[in-house]
This record gives C-alpha cells, sequence and structure tokens, in this order.
C-alpha cells in the first residue's frame, strides 16, 4: 500500500531550506514521487512507516516533524470531501492539516481567526487526524495557521486541497 509524507515546516522563509525533489530521488527505491516544494512525498513501493521514517530521518538535512498517512486515507479524504456543497469564493483557499494522530479532545468548533473581526482562518471539519477548513489570502494567515498547533494539541502541517487532489492523482496512476 502506498504512503503519503507530509513534512513539516520545510522550506519556509528560507528556513530550513532544502530540495525534496534530491530527497525523492535518494528514496527512489521505495517509489517515490515528490510533489511540489513544501515536502509532499508518495511512496509507491510497500515499505513499512518504520522503515521509511528511519530513512528520512537519516536523509533529512535537519530534524523535522514527519507526518506518514497510508494513500488509502487520503484517497477517503477525497471521496468524504468536506468541501462539497460549500460556496467556496475566490479569495478563500481550502486546506487540510495533518496532525501525526487524531487527538484526544477537540476544540468547540466553529474555530475561526481571529476571534473578532473578519476571519482569516476557518475550521469547518475534523476527521481523526485531518482538519479542514478555509482561508483568505492574506500576509497573516501563515501565523494564524501556525496557532493550529495550540488549538489542537499538536503539531499540524498543512496543505492546499489541491495538493490532495495532486495526491490522489498521482495515486491512481500507480495502480494501472
Amino acid at each position: 500500500m502506498a504512503l503519503v509524507v507530509f513534512l513539516r515546516g520545510i522550506n519556509v522563509g528560507g528556513h530550513r531550506s532544502f530540495r525534496p525533489s534530491q530527497l525523492a530521488q535518494s528514496l527512489r527505491r521505495f517509489g517515490a514521487v515528490n510533489l511540489g516544494a513544501a515536502g509532499t512525498l508518495i511512496i509507491i513501493q510497500p515499505v513499512s512507516q518504520t522503515t521509511l521514517r528511519a530513512e528520512l530521518t537519516r536523509r533529512l538535512p535537519f530534524d523535522a516533524s514527519i507526518m506518514i498517512c497510508q494513500g488509502r486515507d487520503i484517497v477517503r479524504l477525497m471521496s468524504d470531501n468536506p468541501f462539497v456543497g460549500r460556496a467556496i469564493r475566490p479569495e478563500e483557499i481550502r486546506f487540510v492539516s495533518i496532525m501525526p494522530r487524531a487527538p484526544r479532545t477537540l476544540p468547540a468548533r466553529p474555530v475561526r481567526m481571529p476571534a473578532t473581526g473578519p476571519w482569516l482562518v476557518k475550521v469547518l471539519a475534523t476527521d481523526g487526524r485531518y482538519i479542514f477548513g478555509l482561508y483568505r489570502r492574506h500576509m497573516k494567515v501563515i501565523g494564524y495557521l501556525g496557532q493550529l498547533d495550540q488549538v489542537f494539541g499538536a503539531p499540524v502541517t498543512t496543505r492546499s486541497w489541491s495538493t490532495i487532489e495532486a495526491i490522489v492523482r498521482i495515486l491512481g496512476a500507480g495502480r494501472d
């Protein structure tokens, strides 16, 4: 079964910079496919999460949070799409944040940031270790997305819904 790796906090503002494409190349024996510069890898060949985590830790030039998901879970996210039927405005970006595991308790919803005034980040739903929401294009959004760690009591890494769609396309192509 395919695995999907989400690295947290790399290539943000020049901090902890490296080339994920080179990491994917070094993991080619696992059928690694790099997706963008944010640290998203799709692992096509069968490998245990323990082995993959050890390889990633050894090859990364710095300590990083590594979230590893089953490919089938990402495909399920697409089929259970929480954004279906919601009117999304052009200035709103759909996102998914991934936690290492499902939290024991969830914050009261709705989660809106900032708490007063026009929202810039809004959490719409959760599903286990996945958080679904919207953000508006604004300079302060990255700071609010960073606050999701405190809100959910766990480190999170965030990707746009279009990244999830691209992962599902790659996973689908791997079945041919």
